[in-house]
């Protein structure tokens, strides 16, 4: 059975990729810093639980060496940062954004990727966020947009090095999903239904769309029905990409 690791697989998003994943026949394994949350999820879906800090090589290490061979990577683990002025940021907590947000997501690739490219093949989704390239409403934290936009491009140029090896990395936008971090966000605010990034996940983990390896995806406007008959047209006009259009 192919083996799936899920960051931030405790709740939210990761917890409901989790559950996707497992439905589709992945033996998954749920990682996070809060043990209760991680082992429930596990239990709940006939997983395991990996427990520590997506930000520190050696609780990641572990992880893998604990876990052996991991097929499929789902780096969903990320931080949004205060809401606050710039004035009241503080740079141990701005920085400690991108140490979750991007230094996670490479400190996993890292750990993945020799054993992927052994073994002939892999894939790796990076939940990133249309606040890579969205503006925001002056009160978002100014380490959020710019830590998903480092996350993005990362996984931009990690597919271009990886696919002639066989592994095959996304990067993808949840949309606005309601989980504790979007607990700001009003009522009315354009909600994604819940299951539209595990099972845009899940397709991707199949490997019917390796030919869109480094594009940007969204689990809402991008579900896999829609890009089954858009994936010659996305590559041939450069769509999909996060680009600098001069007139």
């Amino acid at each position: 059975m192919a083996r799936a690791l899920v960051t931030g697989g405790g709740r939210g998003i990761g917890a409901n990729v989790a559950r996707e994943l497992a439905g589709e026949g992945w033996d998954v394994a749920v990682a996070g810093r809060t043990a209760e949350q991680v082992e429930a999820v596990a239990a709940e879906i006939g997983g395991r639980a990996v427990v520590g800090d997506v930000s520190r090589e050696d609780d990641v290490s572990r992880w893998f060496a604990e876990l052996g061979e991991v097929d499929l990577l789902v780096n969903n683990a990320g931080v949004s940062g205060a809401r606050a002025s710039f004035a009241d940021e503080e740079p141990e907590a701005w920085w400690r954004v991108f140490e979750v947000n991007v230094r996670g997501a490479f400190l996993c690739c890292k750990a993945a990727v020799p054993g992927m490219v052994e073994r002939g093949g892999g894939r790796i989704v990076n939940v990133s966020s249309g606040s890579a390239y969205l503006p925001t409403d002056g009160v978002s934290s100014t380490a959020y947009g710019p830590s998903k936009a480092a996350l993005h491009r990362f996984s931009e140029l990690l597919a271009a090095q990886l696919a002639p090896q066989g592994v095959f990395v996304f990067s993808i936008s949840p949309g606005l999903v309601r989980t504790e971090m979007t607990s700001w966000a009003p009522e009315d605010a354009p909600w994604t239904p819940p299951e539209c990034a595990p099972r845009l996940v899940a397709a991707l983990a199949a490997g019917e769309f390796d030919a869109l390896a480094g594009r940007y995806l969204h689990a809402e406007h991008d579900p896999p029905e829609s890009l089954r008959g858009r994936i010659a047209e996305i590559r041939e006009q450069d769509l999909n990409a996060i680009r600098l259009r001069r007139a």
